[in-house]
């Protein structure tokens, strides 16, 4: 059964959730990370996400108090 062109599935999907960046670190920080990765039994990834995500939570949770002092 043929579809109808506005029932036809778009090609370009949504855009993902994910975004690729490219790093660099210096190369005793990437052996750090790299040797945290294999103990945990993650990714290289997975630890730079997660580091990642607790400074970028750190920050946050500064400028909430910065704030609640000012005020």
């Amino acid at each position: 059964m043929k579809r109808k062109k506005s029932e036809k599935r778009s090609t370009r999907s949504k855009a993902p959730p994910w975004v690729r960046a490219s790093i660099s670190f210096p190369s005793d920080l990437y052996e750090t990370l790299d040797e945290i990765a294999k103990q945990k039994k993650v990714s290289l990834a997975w630890v730079v996400r997660d580091a990642t995500e607790k400074y970028v939570e750190g920050r946050n949770l500064s400028a909430e108090a910065k704030s609640m002092r000012a005020e």
